[in-house]
């Protein structure tokens, strides 16, 4: 029971190798042992960079204007992973991507073309050469960037390793870090919005970043947020990604809205486990932790079932939804395990009474 994270087209419509390449070469591990690291994308992060910054084959290039979202196989991408596996840090990661990298389309290459950062004002020897026919890419000129959360502590789950990529390393030179906002090159700026700062709504952004979006509720007015965002990014040719644990059901938060919209310009990434294991069994819940943390080597899984075996004694729901990334309702299952796959298969499967 693996993953599989081909990618599933070809490595020349994408932007994404050369945006992960550049995320290694400026970007570096926050905390942990490996501090200070190259950020190297593993496997099943290097897929959702790949897809998000995949260029449709009919993309043409005009120089004078190019074509910013359109130009995109996806308009916006939902990522949808358990707790702790690595979704904040690689959301900075792609945020300092889209504030001063190759994140636009720049035309189909002949063949020998290179992108240079000093071309572009970083003063690294960062560079990529194109084989012919791959998709080129550009910076923007300005990037202005939000990071989206319920609170100021949860904006910390992306802000804080942002942080830590930016100081000292090769984008010292080129963005400020400061304790609300990040100056970019060219006046541009990565800020926090929250339900607490609902003034900042309205401006004019590139890319924007939700993280749990599971919990962004009618309630807390947080899928307004999220929705006024979005349509701010179509009037200036922008993109998103959401970040978020599997969400509960029963309160159509924002997630929720995105899994199950008929939109097909949406990526969906999620390691959904195999419906026939129980998080109840103990074996089967190992099975599963080994199954939905693959790839994310600084995990450690006995520390993982010792607490969602505790969890277990009081809230099973939460601790399927944040460790076993299962979709769960309230204090207790959904539905019974295999289900809802079944129906959608066509099968029948009893409920038990």
């Amino acid at each position: 029971m693996t993953n599989d994270f081909s990618i599933n087209f070809p490595a020349g419509q994408t932007l994404g190798f050369l945006g992960a390449d550049w995320i290694e070469s400026h970007c570096s591990v926050p905390d942990g042992f490996d501090k200070g690291a190259p950020f190297i994308p593993s496997d099943w992060q290097l897929q959702i960079i790949a897809n998000h910054y995949r260029v449709k084959r009919a993309a043409r290039w005009v120089p004078e204007r190019p074509v910013l979202a359109p130009a995109f196989q996806y308009r916006r991408s939902q990522v949808v992973a358990p707790q702790k596996t690595g979704k904040g840090p690689l959301a900075a990661a792609v945020t300092l991507l889209e504030a001063a990298g190759p994140v636009v389309f720049g035309g189909w290459a002949e063949g020998g073309e290179v992108y240079s950062c000093h071309a572009h004002g970083c003063d690294c020897d960062f560079s990529f050469e194109y084989e012919p026919g791959d998709a080129m890419g550009i910076p923007r000129n300005t990037s202005l960037i939000q990071l989206v959360a319920t609170s100021e502590e949860q904006v910390d789950n992306v802000y804080r390793p942002l942080q830590a990529m930016v100081r000292g390393g090769a984008l010292d030179s080129i963005m400020k870090t400061g304790e609300q906002f990040v100056r970019l090159p060219n006046n541009g700026k990565i800020e926090a919005v929250t339900s607490s700062a609902m003034s900042r709504l309205g401006n004019p952004i590139n890319f924007a970043n939700f993280d749990e979006s599971g919990i962004y509720t009618v309630q807390n007015k947080m899928v307004r947020v999220a929705q006024t965002m979005r349509r701010g990014l179509a009037g200036m040719g922008g993109r998103s990604i959401e970040w978020t644990n599997p969400w509960d059901p029963s309160e159509n938060s924002t997630a929720q809205q995105t899994s199950e919209s008929k939109s097909t310009d949406i990526y969906r990434f999620y390691r959904k486990p195999p419906a026939d294991l129980s998080y109840k069994n103990k074996e089967h819940r190992r099975r599963i932790h080994r199954y939905v943390y693959e790839g994310s080597p600084w995990v450690d899984l006995d520390a993982i079932e010792a607490e969602a075996a505790e969890l277990m004694e009081t809230d099973p729901a939460q601790a399927e939804r944040f460790y076993g990334n299962r979709i769960v309702h309230g204090l207790g299952s959904w539905l019974k395990d295999g289900l809802w796959d079944a129906a959608y298969a066509g099968n029948v499967v009893a409920a038990e009474s």
